[in-house]
């Protein structure tokens, strides 16, 4: 074996491999329900009533996905609302057609773990915005049953990373443990921006690399991501996502 491949082993089983062991491990120790049919599925309640917020917004959301796979990945939504209007959340799941509109609430836990909100726009920034979201949603080219694979994509992070693609203006990027965000069809290699901030190349979800203002540097392999962010400082691990700001 050359210098340059033990490098790369090296490099693999230090940045890779073992953070995402050492996240199962954690992930097994811990009590989580044993099928989907006695996970809880309800309402953390960390939204505010629509009825109490009548202000417009858009929320990008985040939970845990179910047993040891939640221990390097999780499942992210869209939640919408208009001024006076109810929320609406859109996910994609792999059963049935898989675009789900309001099948769940719209704060709800997913295999029984809390959502995390990853992004909030209010008021008349999210009013105008939320066309711009809906019309992507419309949009999505996976969106017909059949089209749902958990890995390496199009799965509901890949439908959830598509939407922010096409909208920029909502600045976020999903994070590192959103595994199949990087998911593009093979041939579609390199993706920019539309602001030219952000440049990803993707060899069928399966390994990549990104570089840009949202991203950092980040190194993908298998759906799993070694990265820096400087400009919001942070290392990034396999499983444990951002350790950092």
């Amino acid at each position: 074996m050359t210098i340059a491949m033990k490098k790369l082993v090296l490099f693999v089983l230090v940045c890779f491999i073992a953070p995402a062991l050492a996240s199962l491990g954690v992930r097994a120790a811990g009590s989580q329900p044993n099928s989907w049919h006695n996970a809880d599925w309800s309402s953390s309640g960390i939204l505010p009533r629509a009825q109490v917020h009548q202000a417009a917004v858009i929320h990008v959301m985040a939970a845990r996905t179910g047993g040891l796979k939640g221990a390097l990945a999780v499942h992210s939504w869209i939640v919408t609302k208009r001024e006076n209007g109810r929320y609406n959340r859109y996910d994609k799941v792999g059963w049935g057609s898989p675009i789900r509109h309001n099948s769940y609430p719209a704060d709800g836990r997913w295999y029984s773990n809390e959502p995390d909100i990853l992004l909030t726009i209010e008021g008349e920034a999210a009013e105008r915005l939320i066309p711009k979201v809906e019309q992507a949603i419309a949009k999505y080219p996976y969106a017909a049953r059949g089209d749902y694979a958990i890995w390496p994509g199009p799965n509901s992070n890949s439908f959830v990373a598509h939407v922010l693609r096409e909208v920029p203006e909502l600045d976020i990027t999903l994070p590192p443990e959103a595994v199949g965000r990087d998911y593009r069809p093979l041939g579609d290699f390199i993706t920019i921006s539309s602001d030219w901030r952000d440049l990803e190349v993707s060899l069928g979800g399966y390994a990549g690399l990104a570089i840009g203002a949202r991203h950092g540097f980040e190194v993908r392999i298998a759906g799993l991501v070694f990265g820096i962010d400087v400009l919001r400082p942070a290392l990034k691990l396999p499983g444990f996502g951002r350790i950092g700001v």
